[in-house]
């Protein structure tokens, strides 16, 4: 049978899934069968006995919006975090990083201030430059191949 999750505890495991034939069946977490953990809203297929359901599969439905899951941070095709604007910018950050990267300057400006301060009192001697200049292109390289996303995710507004 078809149905829907409407609720998982998360402490037991244990949820409820609406069927289609207007029922609603309890399952336990040795009733899951998939890798992960069922989300409110999915789509399932399952067995049933009495008032329970067995063998819970998730299904892939591109009809339906998709489960309801609680994350911290959605990352929107704009390359901001939603709910949240990015004022940064990866090339700024890698032109940065490029310049005066040894200061840590770009991990200031990426809101990364201790780094920032450790970058800075290492580049004070020879030693330090040693440490900070491959640091320092290592970061440009790595804002540049990071997409929009991930870094607008990773670097969001203070």
């Amino acid at each position: 049978m078809r149905g829907q999750i409407l609720g998982v505890d998360v402490r037991t495991g244990e949820g409820l899934v609406s069927g289609q034939d207007g029922q609603r069946y309890r399952f336990a977490p040795e009733d899951w069968a998939h890798r992960g953990e069922p989300v409110i809203g999915a789509e399932v297929d399952f067995e049933t006995a009495d008032d329970r359901a067995l063998s819970v599969f998730p299904l892939p439905s591109a009809a339906t919006p998709g489960p309801r899951r609680a994350v911290p941070t959605a990352v929107t095709a704009g390359g901001a975090a939603a709910g949240r604007a990015s004022d940064r910018n990866k090339y700024v950050a890698a032109l940065i990083a490029f310049l005066i990267g040894t200061l840590g300057i770009h991990r200031f400006y990426l809101g990364r201030i201790g780094s920032g301060i450790v970058m800075l009192v290492l580049s004070i001697t020879l030693v330090g430059l040693a440490i900070t200049i491959p640091w320092a292109f290592v970061d440009m390289i790595r804002y540049l191949m990071m997409s929009d996303e991930e870094f607008a995710t990773r670097y969001p507004r203070g």
